[in-house]
């Protein structure tokens, strides 16, 4: 790969580039198309998977032939006036509520971390060190996910460098680049400490237990005890959060890696959050992708009121400042 190549490369995040190999191959493979195609061609392949795939899935396949087409020089046919109405076509006859994980509820949140403090009491007495990191870090997983509202990806690439730390004070992230980060100038994410299911004093926790200096904060620990040196795969979060839950009595098949933005975005709202300052706060760009992670469920609400929401100097009617003094570090303890 040459220069200019790799620079290219760059500029496309690599779970994109995975997709649209993906989806040129179903087009070619599966379906049997052939490049470069037609606006025909195109609209007998959305017709044949128009019942099996999502509106969603079928324009990111669309994406991805018409970026194949362009990068080889040729005419975009996903364009075309026939393309655009196949695809209102199918939206009428194939109409699908869009699917969203569950919040997670705070309740579950301090019943897993609860469940987990107990586990990891229990191997500290019996010098059982690969229990004791497993409850650690699944704490600080849970912890830093839910109050920082981060999705599965962010938590993955976490980096120790990236991360300064006060004890009893509050945290902050580094991140290089971020989903919402489309110039790539990297994003600074500060969470204060709490009183109680505390984020920054799991992390202390976790960090001094592993004894992680630099890399992943976040990785796989095999039935030895033996971290990895490479952090943990976005797509094994899921998975992972499951059996977290299972093992601390709560219903785990409830809840995905997006339970916990979601969760946080419910608790604050229900705390009287202003809706911009839960955008700046947790990094949403439009109004439509926040409102997509809220639930205004009253029962939620009930069991959100049982914890005090982060500190603001202000009086809670005057919220919406709240982004500003988070940006400005005033990192205060819960009372």
């Amino acid at each position: 790969m040459n220069k200019a190549d790799r620079y290219l490369q760059a500029g496309t995040r690599e779970n994109t580039r995975r997709s649209y190999r993906a989806a040129v191959e179903h087009f070619e493979v599966t379906w049997g198309g052939f490049l470069p195609a037609t606006g025909d061609g195109i609209v007998r392949y959305l017709a044949e998977y128009a019942d099996q795939h999502t509106v969603s899935t079928l324009k990111q396949r669309l994406a991805a032939l018409a970026q194949w087409h362009i990068t080889q020089g040729f005419p975009d046919p996903t364009k075309t006036p026939a393309v655009r109405q196949m695809i209102k076509g199918i939206r009428t006859l194939h109409p699908a509520q869009e699917k969203q994980a569950a919040p997670l509820l705070l309740q579950h949140l301090e019943q897993a971390v609860h469940w987990l403090e107990r586990e990891a009491e229990q191997a500290a007495t019996r010098h059982n060190l690969t229990g004791m990191l497993r409850s650690r870090r699944d704490i600080a997983l849970i912890l830093i996910g839910f109050w920082r509202g981060f999705r599965g990806d962010e938590l993955s690439r976490l980096q120790v460098e990236h991360t300064q730390v006060q004890t009893g004070v509050g945290i902050t992230f580094y991140l290089p680049h971020s989903k919402g980060d489309r110039q790539h100038l990297g994003t600074t994410f500060r969470t204060p400490a709490l009183k109680k299911l505390c984020p920054v004093q799991a992390y202390v926790n976790w960090i001094t237990v592993a004894g992680i200096a630099q890399g992943p904060v976040f990785r796989r620990l095999d039935r030895w005890g033996h971290l990895a040196e490479d952090g943990f795969n976005a797509n094994s979060l899921i998975p992972l959060l499951r059996r977290i839950f299972s093992r601390a009595g709560v219903p785990g098949e409830l809840y995905t890696s997006h339970s916990l933005r979601r969760g946080f975005a419910t608790w604050a709202t229900a705390n009287g959050w202003d809706i911009k300052a839960l955008m700046t706060y947790v990094g949403w760009k439009d109004m439509k992708s926040a409102m997509r992670y809220i639930d205004t469920a009253d029962s939620f609400g009930e069991l959100a009121m049982a914890h005090s929401p982060p500190p603001s100097p202000i009086p809670r009617k005057h919220a919406n400042v709240l982004a500003e003094k988070l940006q400005e570090v005033t990192l205060i303890q819960v009372t």
